[in-house]
C-alpha cells in the first residue's frame, strides 16, 4: 500500500511540485488523476475532497493536505531526509521567498479557472489566453533571473542539494514549456533548469512522463 496518496493531473504545476518532492524523499505514492482540463476538479466528488477545487490534495496518514507549498513543508518535516529546505533561518527564508516567485506571484494568474474566466467574460480567444500566460510566466523567469545574478545557484538555489525553492523554479521552467516562454534569453535559469531536468527525481516527476500527458 502506498504511504501518500495524492490527487493531481499530468498538466497541473502544482501536483508537479509535489511529485517532484515525493520522488526526492523515495516516498512510495499512489496519484489519482483529476482531468482539470475537463472540469473534472469541479465534479460533486472531488468537492468532498478538496473544497476548493485545485490540486494537488494529498492524503496521509488520516490526514488531507491541500495546497502545495504547505504539502511540501508537510512533507519535509514528516518525511525529514533529505530535507528540502536549509538549516539557517536566513537561508529557509530565502527559499521560501524565492519559490512564492512562481507559487505566489506567477502561478496563479495562468492557472485554469484564470484562463477560462478571460475566455468567458472578456472574450478572449485561445491566442490571447496564451499570451497572457506567456506573460505572466516570462515575468517570472525575468525575477529569477536577477536573483540568480544577485546569488548563483550553486549548484541549485541555496546550495548543494535540491530544496523547495528548485522544486518551485522547476514548476515554473515546465509552465514555460506550455507556454512556449523563451527561456533562453535568460541564460541563468536556463543552466539552472538544465541542470534539474538531469536531476533523476526532476525527470520522472515531469508533466510529460505521466499518464496521461501527450507524446513528448
Amino acid at each position: 500500500m502506498a504511504a501518500v496518496t495524492m490527487y493531481g493531473f499530468w498538466r497541473s504545476l502544482a501536483a508537479h511540485r509535489v511529485r517532484v518532492a515525493l520522488h526526492l524523499k523515495g516516498i512510495d505514492f499512489e496519484e489519482i488523476p483529476v482531468d482539470i482540463l475537463s472540469g473534472a476538479q469541479h465534479s460533486a466528488d472531488y468537492d468532498k475532497i478538496n473544497a476548493e477545487h485545485v490540486l494537488p490534495t494529498v492524503m496521509h496518514d488520516g490526514v488531507t493536505l491541500f495546497q502545495s507549498m504547505a504539502i511540501l513543508e508537510y512533507l519535509d518535516e514528516t518525511f525529514p531526509e533529505p530535507a528540502l529546505m536549509p538549516k539557517s533561518a536566513a537561508d529557509r527564508a530565502y527559499v521560501r521567498s524565492v519559490a512564492l516567485v512562481t507559487v505566489a506571484d506567477s502561478h496563479p494568474l495562468v492557472v485554469p479557472r484564470v484562463r477560462k474566466h478571460l475566455g468567458a467574460t472578456f472574450g478572449a480567444d485561445e491566442a490571447a489566453i496564451n499570451a497572457w500566460g506567456r506573460h505572466w510566466n516570462t515575468e517570472g523567469l525575468a525575477t529569477f533571473e536577477k536573483l540568480f545574478s544577485r546569488r548563483p545557484p550553486a549548484p541549485f538555489i541555496a546550495g548543494a542539494q535540491p530544496t523547495i525553492a528548485d522544486i518551485c523554479f522547476g514548476s515554473h521552467v515546465a509552465g514555460s514549456g506550455f507556454f512556449k516562454s523563451p527561456l533562453e534569453q535568460f541564460p541563468l535559469c536556463k543552466a539552472l533548469a538544465d541542470r534539474l531536468a538531469a536531476h533523476p527525481a526532476f525527470a520522472a516527476a515531469h508533466p510529460l512522463k505521466q499518464p496521461g500527458a501527450p507524446a513528448m
